[in-house]
């Protein structure tokens, strides 16, 4: 949705953000290239019109013994659609689901999950997403490396 009040500046701040989300103000405002009123100003409207969908922090996850990422695509029976809400709503409470996205072509889902080892991921699979109603088949992809992992999103020009 376009907003004409979307300048540089906003995305000098949202850039900035991305990268440092711990910022103060002040670094903030030194950042844009404004006043510390002008960008708190700014910041604020920014978040107001839903530029900013929310703030996190991200863990290292091998210092939490998590060491397994992988990719599961999922296939829902046929005529799955009665069963969609009530797969959707257990996904979303499943700790060990990073992303999920409903996808086109031969699955349903794809999503991203993290477990403590092989074992771990293979319980995972057998005792809880294969368990879920309407899920006909998972197919699974382990991540044997990480090259980029954001979710800084590119900013217009």
């Amino acid at each position: 949705m376009y907003d004409p009040d979307f300048d540089r500046t906003d995305r000098k701040i949202l850039a900035f953000l991305q990268e440092h989300g711990r910022a103060s103000n002040l670094e903030l405002a030194e950042a844009a290239g404004l006043s510390p009123a002008q960008c708190h100003r700014r910041h604020r409207r920014l978040e107001e019109a839903g530029f900013i969908a929310r703030y996190e922090t991200r863990l290292a996850p091998a210092r939490l013994d998590l060491h397994v990422v992988a990719f599961i695509l999922v296939a829902m029976e046929k005529g799955h659609i009665r069963d969609l809400s009530k797969f959707t709503n257990v996904v979303i409470d499943m700790p060990e689901v990073l992303e999920c996205y409903s996808i086109t072509g031969d699955y349903d889902f794809v999503m991203k999950v993290i477990a403590r080892d092989l074992k771990g991921l293979s319980r995972f699979l057998i005792d809880k997403l294969m368990r879920l109603p309407g899920v006909d088949g998972v197919r699974s992809s382990v991540c044997l490396d990480e090259f980029k992992c954001t979710s800084a999103l590119p900013l217009p020009e």
